[in-house]
């Protein structure tokens, strides 16, 4: 399992790991936690999901909300950024999308997720277009977080079928 693995290079490497959600609810954070040990790696977690949350608690400047939307590649880098700096990990990811069943439009569609890494060298952001039902693009969008971390952290090769990279 990608959460396994996860664990497994965190400890190797004694860094630790930090989440910012959205669109999956918790999801991630979930999944790292049902790892045995997980504690030793894992500090925290934040779940925005309304606006106000990503602002307050992960220092969201109101100005990328307001110009690029909360489902965007520069929301995705500050709540990393932020979870980052307020949970003081090594690594942060940060997710966030439309699930669906509603919510999408022609520019923002339903299954479009923004998944972002932060580490003290680098932020790495990925934009994805899923295309199942909410739990199904939660689970991918949970599944791409960990390999998108594991490839930042040279803990696998890059295991992305999909997915474009955001610069």
């Amino acid at each position: 399992m990608l959460e396994e693995r996860l664990g497994e290079v965190l400890t190797v490497r004694g860094m630790t790991l930090a989440v910012a959600e959205s669109c999956t609810g918790g999801l991630l954070a979930s999944r790292i936690t049902d790892v045995p040990g997980s504690s030793a790696y894992f500090r925290g977690g934040v779940i925005a999901y309304q606006n106000d949350v990503k602002e307050r608690l992960l220092a969201v400047p109101s100005s990328i909300l307001n110009r690029y939307g909360a489902v965007s590649a520069e929301t995705a880098k500050a709540m990393a950024t932020g979870c980052k700096d307020l949970l003081a990990s090594d690594i942060a990811v940060a997710i966030t999308g439309i699930a669906g069943p509603g919510g999408g439009s022609a520019e923002k569609p339903i299954g479009l997720v923004y998944i972002a890494v932060a580490t003290a060298a680098a932020i790495h952001c990925r934009r994805f277009v899923w295309d199942g039902d909410r739990l199904a693009n939660k689970e991918r969008s949970a599944d791409a977080a960990f390999k998108l971390v594991l490839d930042r952290l040279g803990g696998t090769p890059s295991l992305f079928e999909r997915g474009e990279e955001i610069r």
